[in-house]
């Protein structure tokens, strides 16, 4: 099934206070155009720089992830970030008039309820995935962290924690597609033990930090005198423990919560890889610095992806030359695929062994014959051709025209002795006859020609 980029249908803003730095905070969440991506706008500083949402441009991963670029931060960018991942939207502009993301109750529930109220809009160019060809594994010694990403058909997250805290134990929790994310897991708040909040704030750290912004876990039993003193530290009269668990004996809104946010936070921090992942990440203790160094890592592999050709194997065989010839109405010398190596519902693999006898090299620089750009074209037409036709139930009695060609490039020559592969995959769905194909032709590892091709198939009369 084809899948598109999305948007959200129109802008949002959210109000709030910055975790660290305490400042008041108005993001704007705007929609944005295909390939775009996310990016974060400072309309705070006069030159309103833009940051983009990059595994590269992180600058810091201490109680969360911070970006920067040309000396403009943002801070504590992971919950908005899986708020619009986990919504599959792949293109926003953020707007912020601070250089701090509101925290709001610590979770991703108030970014996810803004989108899901202003809609999701489906943009017209095909979604760019990381597909994984190979389990990829990150390991951390110091910290015990370890990440293992593996092939698979959905993006699939599977979290395992454990504090050594008689009040945590070990977790685990499992996200099985990102259409789980919204009910599953955005409402999961961040956690902290009282004793590092305590520590925290005595260093003047956690500025915008409340105990209704995270989960607050007391694994401890807490004097009377202790709990005045956090009374004031606070500045909450109200403040109440009641043994081991949580700080003003708050209701987990799961029973793996915990669990569950740091999940949401891989989910934020993969979200800097670039691209949607086709894999299953399992991660045992991980924190944003174990995410963020494997997103490093995973956005290498797609950059790799986009810049280098797809593995074909030529030994294949999906239809051999009369069955082409019994699908298209082309004949020698006008015939230009020798056989099909793949076909599926939405892709074909064609290829074509060039020849130093081919009838074209004798007039075309025959003392150093390179093969035509436009017959270049005319090989891959025939055999989007050919996936066209797969389409209709009584192919014998249909041909394809085509109606338009469009952003061509040729980037290396074809010469005798190459073997051209040529890779169509449909940009849409077929409607009222009319098809819209990416075209791609490869000479070993290496593109030699792309375009987009539109063709409309068409009875025989």
């Amino acid at each position: 099934m084809i899948e598109y980029q999305k948007t959200i249908k129109q802008e949002f803003s959210v109000h709030g206070r910055g975790l660290h730095t305490g400042k008041e905070v108005t993001i704007t969440v705007k929609p944005a155009p295909e390939n775009h991506g996310y990016k974060f706008k400072r309309i705070d500083l006069d030159s309103q720089p833009i940051i983009k949402a990059d595994a590269d441009l992180v600058v810091s991963t201490e109680r969360g992830t911070t970006l920067e670029y040309n000396k403009a931060r943002v801070y504590t960018t992971e919950h908005l970030l899986a708020a619009l991942y986990g919504s599959e939207i792949d293109n926003a502009l953020i707007e912020l008039d601070a250089p701090e993301l509101p925290i709001m109750d610590g979770s991703s529930k108030a970014f996810v309820e803004k989108i899901t109220e202003v809609g999701i809009q489906e943009q017209k160019d095909v979604k760019k995935f990381l597909y994984l060809q190979e389990n990829i594994k990150y390991e951390d010694p110091k910290k015990q962290a370890e990440i293992l990403a593996v092939p698979d058909n959905e993006m699939r997250v599977t979290v395992m924690v454990d504090y050594n805290s008689p009040l945590l134990g070990t977790q685990h929790a499992s996200m099985y597609n990102l259409r789980e994310f919204a009910s599953q897991i955005s409402n999961s708040r961040t956690f902290v033990f009282l004793r590092e909040v305590e520590f925290l704030l005595k260093q003047g750290l956690i500025k915008g930090g409340d105990v209704d912004s995270a989960l607050v876990m007391v694994d401890q039993e807490v004097s009377k005198e202790k709990l005045s003193e956090l009374r004031t530290l606070f500045n909450k009269p109200n403040i109440d423990v009641q043994g081991i668990g949580m700080l003003n004996n708050v209701t987990l809104r799961h029973e793996n919560e915990p669990a569950r946010h740091k999940l949401l936070d891989i989910v934020g921090d993969l979200a800097l890889v670039g691209a949607p992942i086709k894999g299953h990440v399992l991660a045992a203790r991980p924190g944003h610095k174990t995410n963020v160094e494997f997103a490093r890592m995973l956005k290498r592999i797609f950059v790799g992806q986009k810049n280098s050709a797809p593995v074909f194997d030529l030994n294949n065989t999906v239809k051999d030359i009369n069955q082409i010839k019994a699908l298209l109405p082309h004949r020698h010398p006008f015939l230009l695929i020798d056989k099909i190596i793949e076909l599926g519902d939405e892709h074909i693999v064609g290829v074509k062994n060039v020849s130093y006898t081919e009838s074209f090299f004798q007039g075309h620089f025959p003392e150093n014959p390179v093969m035509p750009g436009v017959l270049i074209i005319e090989a891959m037409a025939q055999t989007g051709g050919i996936l066209i036709l797969q389409q209709v139930p009584d192919p014998e009695n249909y041909l394809t025209y085509f109606m338009k060609i469009d952003k061509v490039k040729f980037k290396q020559k074809v010469v005798p002795g190459d073997t051209l592969v040529m890779r169509l995959e449909l940009l849409t769905p077929i409607r009222h006859s009319i098809v819209n194909m990416k075209a791609s032709a490869y000479v070993g590892k290496t593109l030699v020609a792309e375009g987009e091709l539109m063709a409309q198939v068409s009875k025989v009369k």
